[in-house]
């Protein structure tokens, strides 16, 4: 099985990418936050630091791009190949509104007849290799047949399927199968997306996926860095190994951010999601949460790694709470 770090904004960013693959380097190929293309075809700051070789040393990075205008796309990815990628993803999966209401992301596959000619277009002018991480639709999973077909008409790098239309976002569960029928029906290597948080649920996936050797891991892999390790050898995530992990991350974040209310931001993304693998973590979720300074922040950190233990079997989070 091979396993992909999903790409999560504001999260899974180079800082995260070196921290992860230094203490758990299981992950194949990790995939950027997504690039927005414009017309002026500059990258951003940040999407620049991101991309540059020197902060992607010794992994294997896959930039993901979001557009919906084939040329705009080219230019970015002309600039990407420059970098030296071989390879970029394109975003039909994101759910969020101001991007839905662009029509692009998972918006962009309700425009059937546009997003046909948009894959013609950009594989017509390929120069690097090109996958797709996309859902099932926008308003039902009745849609995901006719864009099967139109998918199948293209010569992806692989179609990564995160089985949800956009309405849903990341509530109620992911359809099997839709995802069935995407196996069953795409010309080209598919792999899976979705709700992946414990070694018990990867294991009930491939008995019945026992054909897809591909799976992308995002917040289960956020939540708990060491998945892959629990899914590969049976090996529970060490609360000693976590802390180095977080503490890497932390000390780089100083180093790249500006005043501490930036870093303090990054810091609480990731506990958003990894306080779940914690005994009896509300009150200090709650005490990291309203740190507005540095110490307060590392006292609260502390006395969670002092006072509780990582729950085995942990990572499994409410669908209906969570924000990406």
């Amino acid at each position: 099985m091979k396993f992909y770090c999903a790409p999560m904004e504001g999260l899974t960013g180079y800082i995260y990418r070196n921290a992860h693959a230094t203490f758990f380097n299981h992950v194949d190929k990790y995939f950027t936050p997504f690039i927005a293309t414009t017309q002026h075809g500059k990258f951003t700051t940040r999407e620049l630091h991101d991309i540059l070789p020197e902060h992607n040393q010794g992994l294997v990075v896959i930039p993901q791009i979001l557009s919906n205008n084939a040329e705009d796309f080219m230019t970015t990815v002309t600039q990407l190949k420059a970098f030296g990628y071989e390879e970029v993803n394109l975003n039909l999966g994101c759910p969020s509104g101001t991007v839905v209401s662009k029509n692009k992301g998972s918006g962009f596959l309700a425009e059937k007849e546009a997003l046909d000619q948009f894959l013609e277009e950009i594989f017509s002018k390929a120069i690097t290799k090109i996958s797709i991480k996309t859902r099932i639709g926008k308003e039902k999973p009745e849609e995901f047949e006719e864009l099967i077909h139109i998918f199948n008409k293209y010569p992806l790098e692989e179609l990564i399927i995160h089985p949800r239309v956009q309405k849903d976002y990341y509530r109620n569960t992911p359809n099997w199968e839709s995802f069935s029928t995407g196996v069953q029906l795409s010309n080209n290597s598919v792999g899976y997306n979705g709700d992946i948080f414990t070694a018990q649920r990867y294991e009930l996936f491939a008995k019945q996926f026992p054909s897809v050797d591909t799976i992308m891991l995002g917040r289960g892999l956020i939540a708990n860095p060491g998945l892959i390790s629990d899914i590969k050898d049976n090996i529970t995530l060490d609360k000693q190994l976590l802390k180095a992990f977080h503490d890497k991350i932390y000390e780089d974040y100083q180093e790249v951010l500006s005043g501490e209310r930036n870093v303090l931001f990054k810091m609480k993304e990731n506990w958003f999601y990894m306080i779940h693998m914690f005994s009896n973590a509300d009150r200090y979720a709650k005490k990291i949460k309203k740190s507005q300074r540095l110490r307060d922040y590392e006292e609260a950190v502390t006395e969670l790694f002092k006072e509780q233990e990582i729950i085995e079997g942990a990572g499994v989070f409410s669908n209906s709470t969570v924000r990406r």
